[in-house]
């Protein structure tokens, strides 16, 4: 009996100090939700809330996705993100826009989206993003330029 009470005694005791440590280590404030016993989280948005094309994705393209055009657009679908339209583009855009999707492509991540868009484009591509508006866009490198 008296190594029952002991325990209960030492689990009291043990709790209170996990009580006391938790309220002066970890000062809870309006920005810290407790949702369980031990568990505190800050109430933030996370890195992929911020950053909408930085979060990390897998991507599986379907049958139907069959120009990298496609397939940037499919990937961009629940970013909040969109193709900018093609008068405000790169008039090169229509070089990139109907090229076959790669076999290769078909299968993307876990990747940041920022980097998928970019492989789907390529190496002659750079990505271009306007977080105004939340627009995409692609421009040719340099050294892709017409005429080298």
């Amino acid at each position: 009996m008296s190594l029952i009470l002991s325990l209960s005694r030492s689990r009291t005791v043990l709790t209170g100090l996990g009580a006391m440590l938790l309220l002066q280590c970890g000062h809870l404030s309006a920005q810290t939700l407790v949702v369980d016993r031990y568990t505190v989280l800050a109430a933030t948005p996370t890195a992929a809330q911020q950053d909408l094309l930085g979060g990390i994705d897998r991507i599986m393209f379907p049958v139907d996705v069959v120009t990298v055009g496609d397939a940037l657009a499919t990937a961009l679908y629940s970013s909040g993100y969109r193709l900018a339209a093609t008068e405000e583009a790169d008039a090169s855009r229509d070089i990139l826009m109907p090229l076959p999707l790669p076999d290769a492509h078909r299968r993307l991540g876990p990747m940041p989206l920022r980097l998928a868009l970019q492989t789907l484009a390529g190496p002659a591509w750079r990505l271009l993003e306007d977080p105004v508006y939340r627009l995409v866009a692609f421009e040719r490198c340099p050294n892709f330029a017409e005429g080298r």
